[in-house]
């Protein structure tokens, strides 16, 4: 499972609903390895679970998987990459007969 380190409590949290947010910097090998872990789950099925030490987000997601990449080549050049997983949660579908 992917999981990025931080300094708060050693309290595990499971989160399923609501808002949360985490930003982390990490060294070029723990992006990798992060990264790596995360394309595992992605290629082994439509669940995924990323952690850090006192929280943990199982989520199943559908495809397509959005990829966004943004470069910002002024005075401070930026390399952006998202990827946006969206729920493949059970609601029912709508459907016309």
């Amino acid at each position: 499972m992917p999981e990025l380190p931080n300094d708060r409590s050693n309290q595990q949290r499971v989160v399923t609903d609501g808002y949360f947010e985490r930003e982390v910097r990490l060294s070029r090998e723990l992006t990798a390895t992060f990264l790596r872990e995360l394309a595992a789950q992605v290629e082994d099925g439509n669940e995924l679970t990323v952690s850090g030490d006192d929280w943990e987000i199982p989520f199943r997601f559908d495809e397509p998987i959005e990829v966004e990449v943004e470069f910002i080549g002024e005075r401070k050049r930026e390399l952006e990459i998202e990827l946006e997983f969206e729920w493949a949660g059970e609601e029912s579908e709508l459907s016309v007969e």
